[in-house]
């Protein structure tokens, strides 16, 4: 057995811990299971304890952290349940079904809550240039899944940078709505029987959980036997039976089989119900043969759930299994005491502590260290930036990847079906109605605003700062709709944690999350951590940006949305927000694209200006006070105002009097600056209620007939094009590549 424990994703502290508790050696596969459970990727050994600090509660929060997704209130008829989960190692490896599953997983999440899934959202990386490779497989393969399923894809985000050329990073998120008083947990009581159900078993996946926690070398192809295969049709089928099981009151609690399979969904449901556990491996529907017991503890195969239930359940249960053309069998059961035991047949091939497997995985508070590369990135004047010619400029810019339409990702998934889809993707946030839940009179007539922001390249300069950035940018994506938050999730996608200085860019980030979120009063209500996002290649090493990503749900306060589009000719344009700060260009799109540079200190968020900001958008949009409303991220100001023309057939002309550097103005990406239109009667209003909530104004232009934008500054007209000509350029970057 001597150094086997490698061969799990263990070391050698770790198996002399196992082998002291059991007072024994443990059998292989014994060791695969604790391997697999305590793998960074099931019990976050290097982040638990800064996780701790994420503010979790709230009194419209039914469920946070700890179970398969979190749960919030929406109102008294219909709760939402929702998670993001990463499938990067596996998207590396093998595209299509690493993004696939991911889909697939995550949308499991969401169910075993008892929660009908009705939205997805996907954060996705690429390597700059794009390995087309990777690009296609995993837009096909989110595509591919969401679409059969039945399931909208209703927003993301999508960036391009160098340092994800061989770690892409894959995010999904899912939505689900339930009756209010409805909600599953994965519990049970002994003597309650464990039901497997859904598709066969494989030996798909085996030591996926292992994979996903440690660095890549240059054996990527030797790993794709870790990398699970979906099936979407499977997928669907088990959402309705087991929703139905759920209808009917079958089950007391739900699992899904995600990483470790059987051994972790079986040893978490023991854990959470305070028992033991016996599985009984010769029942499972296996669809390989001569599958050994630690190949069907640990497969992850796809589309199965573990459904807890009581005897006189089962045969029930097992009729709606045929009648979905799915696997169901009573795979095992709950037990008195602290046991985990599996059998082959009559052969008891493992026997652990249930809380050796869950409880007592190890807690590491890892060195962390600032790099020594902050205090050279933070060494910059912008003042000592050359001006460009600022044609030119717009057009780099227009033409830059992280810049550009991702029209050409989200045409290739469906955002209608269902058709809850209100405000589709391409905005600040999507917004979702809620038809009905169950039953038709189970129903809200409250809308569900969902968006996503990760923006690495800031968190990389400042984590603190950054994590409070995206934060805020979120936040201000749902006030621009007109709707408040009601909990965020996140996945935290970093590099090795056993370097310091990569564990020093989690801990601050998180504290900057956690800050940003205490202040807003928005609880952190699930997530997942993706660590070891680093590649050796060729002796060179490349970590990731540190890249977390937030997904926040708000439900709006109106009945009606705001778009971020101009809507007539008079209209006038406003800039609103803290905009008496300094305009910096640090660690923006164009400090990269037309200075080559990435530099400088993240501009730091005013958290009260910040807070002042959503009030009053709030405020305008269900007073009518507005016609439009975007925020000011990627691009700065000037991209800001050519999304919110293109697909119009209107024209802009703005009007300036910056005496400094202009391009400072039009491209910084400082936080805090929303865009808005409104017409001339209802324009003093706006100025009163902004002065009202102490945020500053600016009136910028009019929107025009035409399809011309025209710059002016000072009295001087310093560019003009058609719209249409600078939406072709935006357009078209990366057109045709899938």
């Amino acid at each position: 057995m001597e150094r086997a424990y490698e061969l799990y994703g263990l070391k050698s502290e770790e198996y002399e811990k196992i082998a002291q508790r059991l007072q024994r050696e443990p059998n292989l596969v014994e060791l695969g299971i604790l391997g697999a459970l305590w793998s960074e990727h099931c019990s976050y050994k290097s982040s638990r304890v800064h996780l701790r600090k994420l503010p979790t509660k709230a009194s419209w929060v039914v469920q946070g952290p700890g179970e398969n997704a979190g749960v919030v209130e929406l109102d008294q008829q219909v709760w939402l349940a929702f998670k993001v989960e990463s499938h990067n190692h596996p998207s590396y490896v093998e595209p299509f079904h690493g993004s696939a599953t991911g889909v697939g997983g995550i949308i499991r999440d969401v169910l075993s809550m008892g929660a009908r899934p009705i939205a997805l959202v996907d954060s996705l990386r690429f390597g700059l240039p794009p390995d087309l490779r990777i690009l296609r497989g995993v837009v096909r393969g989110i595509s591919h899944y969401g679409n059969c399923v039945g399931i909208p894809t209703v927003a993301g985000e999508t960036y391009f940078e160098e340092c994800y050329r061989t770690n892409p990073l894959v995010n999904a998120f899912c939505l689900g709505i339930l009756p209010a008083g409805r909600m599953l947990r994965a519990r049970g009581k002994p003597g309650n029987l464990l039901f497997l159900l859904g598709s066969a078993t494989g030996r798909d996946g085996i030591h996926g959980a292992v994979m996903a926690s440690a660095e890549f070398g240059e054996d990527r192809q030797e790993k794709l036997p870790n990398v699970q295969v979906g099936d979407p049709y499977f997928g669907k089928k088990l959402i309705e039976a087991v929703l139905q099981a759920v209808e009917e009151g079958l089950v007391e609690g739900l699992q899904d089989l995600g990483a470790a399979g059987l051994a972790g969904s079986a040893s978490e449901v023991a854990s959470k119900s305070g028992c033991g556990v016996e599985l009984w491996l010769h029942r499972v529907a296996l669809r390989e043969q001569g599958m050994e017991p630690f190949e069907i503890l640990l497969s992850e195969s796809q589309e199965r759930m573990l459904l807890i239930l009581q005897e006189d359940k089962v045969e029930r249960l097992k009729e709606l299994a045929r009648y979905y053309h799915l696997e169901g069998q009573v795979v095992g059961m709950l037990t008195e005491g602290d046991t985990f035991r599996a059998y082959m047949g009559e052969e008891l091939v493992a026997e652990l502590p249930v809380s050796l497997i869950v409880q007592e995985a190890p807690v590491y508070e890892k060195p962390y260290a600032e790099p020594e590369y902050i205090k050279t990135l933070r060494d910059f004047d912008q003042r000592a930036l050359p001006e460009k010619d600022l044609r030119e400029s717009i057009h780099k810019l227009l033409a830059s990847p992280n810049v550009a339409s991702k029209r050409w990702i989200y045409r290739q998934y469906d955002h209608q079906v269902g058709t809850n889809t209100v405000l589709k993707p391409g905005g600040d946030a999507a917004v979702l109605r809620v038809k009905w839940v169950v039953k038709p009179e189970l129903r809200s007539d409250k809308l569900i605003a969902l968006t996503c922001e990760g923006n690495g390249r800031m968190v990389f300069l400042n984590p603190y700062e950054g994590g409070k950035y995206i934060v805020a940018e979120a936040l201000r994506n749902l006030a621009c709709v007109g709707a408040k938050p009601l909990g965020i999730t996140d996945c935290l996608n970093f590099g090795n944690p056993d370097r310091p200085e990569v564990m020093w860019q989690l801990v601050k980030a998180i504290e900057g999350i956690a800050h940003a979120c205490e202040f807003f009063q928005v609880p952190v209500v699930s997530g997942n951590v993706s660590l070891y996002n680093e590649t050796v290649e060729r002796q060179e090493l490349r970590n990731i940006y540190p890249t977390p990503v937030v997904v926040a749900v708000g439900v709006l306060t109106g009945k009606s949305p705001m778009d971020h589009q101009f809507k007539e000719r008079g209209d006038m344009v406003f800039l609103l927000g803290d905009l008496k700060r300094e305009r910096s260009v640090a660690g923006s799109e164009y400090l990269k694209v037309i200075h080559g540079k990435v530099l400088g200190d993240v501009p730091a968020v005013d958290l009260e200006k910040e807070k002042r900001l959503h009030g009053l958008l709030l405020e305008l949009i269900e007073q009518r006070l507005i016609k439009s409303a975007h925020d000011v991220s990627v691009g700065g100001l000037l991209l800001c105002l050519l999304e919110s023309l293109f697909d119009t057939d209107l024209g802009l002309e703005l009007n300036f009097f910056v005496e400094d550097r202009l391009d400072f103005f039009l491209f910084s990406e400082s936080p805090t600056q929303v865009v808005v239109s409104t017409d001339k009667e209802r324009a003093q209003a706006l100025r009163e209620r902004a002065q009202a909530w102490g945020v500053d104004w600016l009136l910028i232009g009019r929107v025009r007939e035409e399809g011309l934008f025209t710059l002016t500054n000072n009295g001087e007209t310093l560019f003009e094009s058609s719209v249409a000509e600078l939406q072709e350029l935006w357009e078209s970057p990366l057109r045709g590549l899938l």
